[in-house]
């Protein structure tokens, strides 16, 4: 995966860095057998006891650690082989916890709103993943590098999304509601910086 200019690797780099890393690692959580934080929704997905959550929430979590890495030129330059390896392991992170997530989706308690928004983020999710590390294999790096940006906008939905749902309990809106909205508002907005980001500056492979 290359890494974006040296402008990208500033506090708004090292903020993402420390937020990837605190929920990557808090959602570890979900690996320990039978605890699901308690909530009913989760509990009530049939997915979960079939082990999706345990895919999802393992493979999303640690390509969420892993992906702010991969923007670092740095260790891009120096460690290529590592860069190398950690981009591979987060491309097959991302397209795990993807299908395991669209399982998810269909299991939503919150009906089909929820559904088609965490479907539709799972979904896109695989494809420009899968797209990012092909054009990767073809040696089309300036390409490769804003499709990765693209993937990890998503791979933030994660981190958007324990960010909403705190803030959502504060309003006068029924918490059912918050969340299906949630369902979009977690990825979709990430996206649209990420192309705005993408039409104003060119990463360097």
């Amino acid at each position: 995966m290359a890494g974006v200019k040296a402008r990208g690797t500033g506090l708004g780099l090292w903020v993402v860095l420390v937020l990837s890393l605190l929920i990557g690692l808090v959602s570890y959580r979900y690996l320990i057998p039978g605890n699901y934080g308690l909530a009913p929704s989760i509990l009530a997905n049939r997915f979960t006891h079939l082990g999706a959550l345990t895919i999802h929430a393992g493979f999303a979590a640690t390509a969420l650690i892993l992906g702010p890495f991969q923007f670092m030129p740095r260790l891009r330059r120096t460690w290529q082989r590592l860069h190398r390896w950690i981009g591979r392991s987060y491309v097959t992170c991302c397209l795990l916890a993807a299908v395991a997530g669209l399982l998810l989706a269909f299991g939503a308690t919150t009906g089909p709103i929820s559904t088609a928004g965490f479907g539709l983020l799972a979904v896109i999710w695989f494809g420009v993943t899968a797209r990012a590390w092909w054009l990767a294999t073809a040696r089309r790096f300036i390409e490769h590098e804003r499709w990765m940006i693209r993937s990890f906008a998503l791979t933030l939905a994660a981190v958007t999304l324990r960010i909403y749902l705190p803030l959502s309990s504060a309003l006068p809106v029924d918490g059912d509601d918050a969340y299906r909205a949630i369902s979009f508002l977690a990825w979709v907005p990430n996206l649209l910086l990420a192309e705005l980001y993408l039409a104003r500056f060119r990463p360097l492979a």
